[in-house]
């Protein structure tokens, strides 16, 4: 493979690394609404239950990393628009944005798509010469942490993956476990008068809230909220525009690290809008973890003399 196409690669691994970002910020279903109680819950519970009905949705997202930060190269932002779906999970969104562009030969854009539990990247024509002429990209992270052999890594990925795209039930599931969320006043949202909540969770209280956590041990939850505190985040900052309708139009969260603030931003539209994904077809798909399990056997048979 050559450096253009290993370039594509880190470019296809750095995209995976800021989508399992955003589910650091998700919370999963906690069962627990807070029906009744204020009306910010009330406005808050009306919100999930229609979303989480809705089950998908337009959506316009910016992720903003700061330089230096795990996966996210030089820093910057990322730009993704399309439709995405939630139980099931699935997803149709084109990337763009100045994280891409620390490689040279990364494309100015890649189309993603999420189903059945798998990501598939349009890499582009470019890349497809260096891939035997497939231009679809497959990373299945549950096959990959089976075949490492780590069982705790695979409940993480598969535990994760409930929560790999941002689903605003979710999201605001979670906010509805925050201590404090208050209604901070009213404001237009891409023209549309939308009220506005906002909420604070520890990283304690966001993995106690997250049921995508669920398939974790007792150490296993403990050695990952231990990690996540090592690496400086102390919290979670949400923040949501409700519209007449009491659908959420917008949604930030925000986070403080070491190396900076990190932002999700999206904008929601079109609630139940068509969602079917289907896989690329496999004569146009290369497996990334097979390709580079290819290579490393290879680069293993060339060390003892018997490959070359």
């Amino acid at each position: 493979m050559t450096m253009s196409a290993w370039g594509r690669v880190g470019v296809s691994l750095t995209a995976v690394a800021v989508v399992a970002g955003v589910a650091g910020c998700q919370g999963g279903d906690s069962g627990s609404k807070k029906a009744g109680g204020s009306s910010v819950t009330e406005v808050l519970t009306a919100a999930y239950e229609k979303t989480a009905a809705a089950k998908s949705a337009k959506v316009s997202m910016t992720m903003s990393m700061p330089q230096g930060m795990a996966g996210a190269a030089g820093g910057g932002d990322m730009e993704m628009s399309g439709v995405m779906g939630w139980d099931p999970m699935v997803m149709d969104m084109t990337m763009t944005g100045s994280m891409m562009q620390a490689e040279p030969d990364a494309p100015d854009e890649i189309r993603m798509l999420w189903v059945k539990n798998a990501m598939y990247m349009d890499m582009g024509a470019e890349a497809a010469k260096d891939m035997d002429g497939k231009r679809w990209m497959k990373l299945d992270l549950a096959a990959a942490a089976e075949a490492s052999g780590d069982p705790a890594a695979m409940k993480e990925l598969t535990g994760g993956m409930e929560n790999m795209n941002q689903d605003p039930a979710q999201q605001l599931a979670l906010l509805l476990d925050s201590p404090n969320v208050k209604h901070v006043g009213s404001e237009k949202v891409d023209g549309v008068e939308a009220r506005h909540y906002k909420g604070t969770l520890t990283v304690d209280e966001m993995l106690e809230s997250n049921e995508g956590l669920d398939v974790l041990s007792a150490k296993e939850r403990k050695d990952l909220l231990a990690t996540v505190e090592k690496s400086g985040i102390k919290g979670y900052d949400t923040e949501v525009w409700v519209n007449e309708d009491d659908y959420p139009v917008k949604m930030i969260v925000g986070m403080d690290t070491p190396q900076g603030e990190v932002k999700i931003s999206a904008n929601y539209s079109d609630y139940g809008a068509k969602a079917s994904v289907e896989t690329p077809p496999a004569a146009d798909t290369v497996d990334l973890f097979e390709m580079l399990g290819g290579l490393g056997e290879e680069s293993g048979a060339g060390a003892d003399g018997s490959g070359i």
